[in-house]
């Protein structure tokens, strides 16, 4: 899970002082913070994802990487699911940055300090929904598949609700890793054979192209809008915009 931690709250600190790291030791590390991001340090939308607010978090996240990101990387190598990480996580960065919690007062919304690597792991659990869809046609007891996939992202998103955890983190994170699954998680469809193991005088008519055109449909829309969703989202973060509450950010 991502965890934010309000910088102006004598209380907070107080409270959370014997668990987790002094704030301001997270934002020298790299912790993510709005403000400091919009104010030149817009590399913490990358470092806060590699840190962890104590021990007890980095387990708990590490155990969740364990269990989702082995089988992946297993079946399509670390230059797909590394990008794919990168990336969601950086997605969940974002939406951090963005979202204005409501019930936060405006001043103190641009100090709030996030660090954790949820949002790539919400990533992996997206990407592992697309690639069930984009692969559909190859896989068995496909609805047993998706209805226990969805169980498990359902129980995963309720930590969204649970205080002090970044929940904007986990949901970015998510729909940017649903998206990068259509685009780097393709398999070729069931039957395709490589032009390198056809034997010479084989019907090329017979032959069956790599992906069917629902992929490369699916691939194609995905792409778009990823690009225009990480464009909308830093045009709107550096310009002091938010999601959640009609007006600009304090900064």
């Amino acid at each position: 899970m991502s965890i934010w931690v309000d910088t102006h709250s004598s209380l907070s600190r107080r409270t959370l002082s014997s668990a987790l790291p002094p704030p301001r030791k997270m934002i020298k590390l790299g912790a993510l913070q709005r403000t400091l991001v919009v104010n030149g340090e817009p590399w913490r939308l990358f470092s806060c994802m590699w840190l962890h607010a104590g021990v007890i978090h980095l387990v708990v996240n590490m155990l969740s990487l364990l269990f989702i990101g082995i089988r992946l990387e297993q079946e399509f190598g670390f230059f797909r699911l590394g990008p794919l990480y990168v990336l969601s996580g950086f997605g969940g960065s974002l939406a951090s940055s963005l979202y204005a919690n409501p019930a936060v007062p405006v001043s103190v919304a641009g100090t709030l300090v996030s660090v954790g690597a949820s949002g790539a792991l919400f990533g992996l659990l997206g990407a592992m929904l697309s690639e069930l869809l984009t692969n559909w046609t190859i896989y068995a007891n496909k609805c047993a598949s998706l209805f226990t996939l969805i169980i498990v992202i359902v129980l995963n998103l309720a930590l969204t609700f649970i205080p002090n955890v970044d929940g904007s983190a986990h949901i970015g994170g998510f729909v940017a890793g649903f998206l990068l699954g259509f685009i780097l998680l393709m398999r070729p469809q069931f039957g395709y054979v490589s032009k390198k193991y056809i034997p010479p005088g084989y019907n090329s008519k017979y032959k069956k192209s790599k992906y069917k055109l629902y992929q490369y449909i699916l691939l194609v829309s995905a792409l778009g809008i990823l690009l225009a969703g990480y464009a909308l989202g830093l045009i709107m973060l550096f310009n002091g915009q938010t999601i959640g509450r009609f007006r600009r950010a304090s900064q």
